[in-house]
C-alpha cells in the first residue's frame, strides 16, 4: 500500500488575513487621549533687537494665586475656582471703567476698524504644592473667560459664535480680545 501524503496547507492569504485583522484593530481600538493645554509661544526675538524693560501699569494685571491647599486669591480676594470665570471677564472688559482695573487701548483692527481693546494681563502663580487638579481647573476657567469673551464678541458683530466664524474673522476676533496669561515659576505662595 502506497502511503498518502499529507497536504500542505495553503498559507498564500495568511499575510493578507493578517494585514486586514491588523488594520480592524488599528480602525475599531479607541486609545486614550492625552489632554494638555493649548498655548502658543510667543515668536523668538531678533538677534539685533534692543531688549527694554516694559512697564507695565499695576491697574492692568491681575495675579491669580492657588497655594499648597489648593486656595485660589484672585487680585486680593480669596475665590472658588467656580467663581474665577467671571471675575476674569470683569477684569478684562471693565464696563464701568473703573480706575482700578485695566485700561483700554484704541486700536485700528484690520478688517474691523476701531476697537478699544484691553490691556489686562492675568499672571498666573501657583506653589510647588499646588495639585495638578487644582492648576488645571484654573487654566480652564481662565480660558473659559477668554472664550466666552470671544463668542459674545462674535455674535454681537457677526452675529454667530466664534467657532462658527471663518478663519479670517477669527483672527479679527483674537486681535481684539487677546489672551494675555502670563504664567511664573512656581514658588511658595502659601507663605506670602
Amino acid at each position: 500500500m502506497a502511503s498518502k501524503k499529507t497536504p500542505a496547507i495553503n498559507s498564500s492569504s495568511t499575510a493578507d488575513i493578517a494585514f486586514l485583522l491588523l488594520c480592524y484593530f488599528l480602525m475599531t481600538t479607541t486609545m486614550g487621549s492625552q489632554t494638555g493645554l493649548q498655548r502658543r509661544l510667543p515668536p523668538m526675538p531678533d538677534k539685533n533687537q534692543k531688549v527694554e524693560d516694559q512697564k507695565v501699569n499695576k491697574r492692568n494685571i491681575i495675579i491669580v494665586k492657588i497655594n499648597s491647599q489648593d486656595r485660589l486669591i484672585a487680585g486680593n480676594e480669596l475665590l472658588d475656582v467656580s467663581q474665577l470665570k467671571d471675575k476674569i471677564k470683569q477684569f478684562l472688559t471693565n464696563p464701568a471703567e473703573d480706575p482700578t482695573l485695566p485700561e483700554k487701548e484704541m486700536k485700528d483692527i484690520e478688517g474691523f476698524g476701531q476697537y478699544a481693546v484691553s490691556k489686562g494681563v492675568i499672571s498666573l502663580q501657583n506653589d510647588r504644592g499646588t495639585s495638578y487638579r487644582a492648576y488645571i481647573a484654573v487654566q480652564n476657567e481662565l480660558v473659559k473667560a477668554i472664550n466666552e469673551l470671544r463668542d459674545e464678541f462674535s455674535r454681537a458683530n457677526y452675529g454667530k459664535g466664534f467657532d462658527s466664524l471663518d478663519e479670517e474673522k477669527q483672527d479679527i476676533v483674537k486681535k481684539c480680545i487677546p489672551q494675555n496669561i502670563s504664567e511664573a515659576e512656581p514658588k511658595n505662595v502659601s507663605n506670602k
